[in-house]
């Protein structure tokens, strides 16, 4: 079974048992996992954004496309011969104190997870002091803070200077997004990137770290 297309098209479509069954019989004719995942997996999530991104897809195309791309990697992560050397860097990402939106950053965090990052969800709802205690307990390369809320967005630099009073600003690159944030605020905070969506999350995650 070395013809996988199928399974970057059951992607694209979110079709999430589709997916699985195709990545178990590719597994069973003895395909390598990462070449499953670097191939196929990242390719169809690519693909559902660069769609996205053009207006040929949706939220909802995203979301089922993400979910079909996190069963198929709960599959072959346990196979993986070096899980440590297949992530392209650790983050952590969380809504920020006060706003309850999660729909936005569970995308972004399963494009990021998608295409090889090591990814800490948070939740919603955090303090600047839970991200500290996460930036000093996974030691992520990136901190990722998103609201969906213009009361809130504010609390995104309360955060940097938590990190900053922390010592731990010098440690990491903070990206933010979220509907009312825009590339002029996350460089009033002193945020070193924002993306308005999950596909250019994924790219400016990689470009920070020098990935792309």
């Amino acid at each position: 079974m070395n013809d996988l297309t199928n399974l970057k098209e059951a992607i694209v479509a979110g079709k999430l048992e589709d997916a699985k069954a195709i990545v178990n019989e590719a597994i069973e004719a003895g395909m390598d996992a990462q070449d499953i995942i670097n191939n196929y997996l990242i390719k169809g999530m690519e693909e559902i954004g660069q769609r996205f991104e053009e207006g040929k897809a949706f939220v909802p195309n995203l979301l089922l496309a993400a979910r079909a791309m996190k069963g198929c990697l709960e599959i072959l992560k346990p196979r993986l011969k070096d899980a440590s050397g297949a992530s392209l860097g650790t983050l952590v990402i969380g809504t920020v104190k006060g706003d309850l939106h999660d729909i936005g950053k569970n995308l972004v965090a399963s494009m990021l997870e998608g295409c090889g990052f090591e990814v800490i969800n948070l939740g919603v709802d955090i303090s600047g002091q839970q991200f500290v205690e996460a930036v000093r307990k996974y030691n992520p390369q990136i901190v990722c803070l998103s609201a969906l809320l213009t009361t809130t967005m504010s609390y995104m630099k309360e955060v940097i200077d938590t990190l900053d009073s922390e010592g731990l600003r010098q440690n990491v690159k903070v990206l933010v997004g979220g509907a009312p944030v825009s590339e002029e605020f996350a460089m009033q905070i002193g945020a070193d990137g924002y993306s308005s969506n999950a596909n250019g999350a994924v790219a400016l995650a990689k470009r920070v770290l020098g990935r792309c």
